[in-house]
């Protein structure tokens, strides 16, 4: 079976693996399977649908997106993210208006200030 769309190639994995937690000798419970775990995770941010969409074969939606907001929160994200940037040769670096998109109620402004997150640590 070949890699799906969105999901990572064995030299993407290899670059970010053991910045992740969950290892065997890490603290605390070892993951089941962190690669499969993060391509759960860019299937939700790179489709741009719910998680609830999320595809069985990457678990449960729910545990899914309670273990994102987890390394959200502990910096596990803005990690990976660093060690990627310091990388001359990465090639997906860029981001301009062509990829990014916005919900169609986006531009109504209603409900106030409301922060989703992204792999980014929350602004105060």
């Amino acid at each position: 079976m070949g890699i799906k769309r969105y999901e990572l190639n064995d030299t993407q994995w290899t670059k970010i693996a053991l910045l992740l937690p969950g290892k065997a000798g890490d603290p605390g419970r070892t993951g089941s399977d962190n690669r499969l775990f993060v391509n759960g995770c860019l299937w939700v941010l790179r489709s741009g649908a719910h998680w609830c969409d999320l595809p069985e074969r990457y678990g449960r939606w729910k545990t899914v997106h309670r273990r994102f907001s987890r390394w959200c929160d502990s910096g596990v994200w803005e990690r990976v993210f660093e060690a990627l940037t310091t990388d001359r040769d990465n090639q997906y670096l860029m981001i301009d208006s062509t990829i990014v998109r916005a919900h169609q109620q986006a531009a109504s402004g209603k409900g106030g200030l409301k922060i989703r997150r992204w792999g980014v640590p929350e602004v105060d």
